[in-house]
């Protein structure tokens, strides 16, 4: 009897504490969460930071956007965001990188590789700015300049007299963009051929040290959700926004400072521009407004 009795106490205070833990964890603490978050100056970031424009929201100016029409062309009155990995593009439910490195520099029939994905969104981005979209290691197609060189190899692992060199990157019947390589002609690569067993190698080619397309134009964001760019690429659109739009190039270049946020606290990270609110500025005060985003 004793030893039952031991027994009751014991689930019942079990029960207790179950109870008492569910009222304060489960009840009163994301009660008094949510009463805090509703504090003037956090309400709307606990609401998700929502952005309107003309009566009704467009998006959150903590999540990124494409402005682009239906077929995913750039809309070129307005600024581009930076691209994303998430998902199509800017899926919160599925957020995360694309987990390539930078020694991801061949192609494979699951995708083209990071260096090829930064060459192509580079040349695509100085055509649409007009400037020198070029970059080291990439071809002027738009592809990772990387060669699988074939033949006997030296005690340093490189290969001084090719018997056959590959551009991995660029598939037949593509021309190489180099015509030979140590005195081996370059051939384009075949459609199935795994080239890993040579030796691969990139090459540079003559871009500039420092590409006019700023690296946040052609890379995307840990998360793939960045809502914002760096002030250099907002600047590198302003010409073309303004000439879209009928502006004068000043004034567009004041709204890019006017929506510039510096460093957090004065010393973390870098000053960054809000591609939403900074669109939605512009509509505001365009002369030659065309067609609207798609919020």
């Amino acid at each position: 009897m004793g030893m039952f009795q031991n027994l009751l106490r014991r689930h019942a205070a079990a029960l207790r504490a179950l109870l008492v833990l569910t009222a304060v964890c489960g009840v009163l603490y994301p009660l008094v969460v949510t009463a805090v978050a509703q504090l003037p100056g956090l309400k709307s970031k606990a609401d998700g930071s929502y952005v309107s424009a003309d009566g009704r929201r467009v998006g959150s100016a903590l999540i990124g956007q494409s402005f682009t029409d239906a077929q995913g062309r750039p809309l070129k009155q307005y600024f581009q965001s930076r691209p994303s990995a998430a998902g199509d593009g800017y899926d919160p439910a599925s957020s995360g990188a694309s987990n390539l490195g930078p020694e991801n520099v061949v192609d494979t029939a699951d995708g083209p590789s990071l260096l090829s994905q930064v060459c192509a969104r580079s040349k695509a981005v100085g055509e649409l700015e007009g400037v020198d979209g070029r970059r080291p290691y990439c071809t002027p197609g738009g592809a990772g300049a990387v060669l699988a060189v074939f033949g006997p190899r030296d005690t340093a692992g490189t290969v001084p007299h090719p018997t056959r060199v590959i551009s991995v990157n660029e598939p037949c019947p593509a021309t190489p963009f180099l015509a030979e390589y140590r005195g081996a002609r370059v051939e384009c690569a075949a459609g199935g051929q795994d080239y890993r067993h040579g030796v691969i190698v990139p090459v540079r080619g003559d871009a500039p040290a420092r590409p006019a397309v700023p690296s946040d134009a052609v890379t995307a964001s840990g998360s793939g959700l960045d809502p914002d760019i760096s002030p250099a690429y907002a600047r590198l659109q302003a010409p073309r926004i303004a000439r879209e739009r009928g502006l004068p190039a000043a004034r567009v270049g004041r709204l890019i400072r006017a929506n510039t946020t510096g460093r957090a606290a004065g010393f973390m990270g870098d000053p960054v521009v809000n591609v939403l609110k900074l669109n939605i500025a512009l509509d505001g005060i365009s002369a030659n407004t065309a067609a609207p985003f798609r919020g």
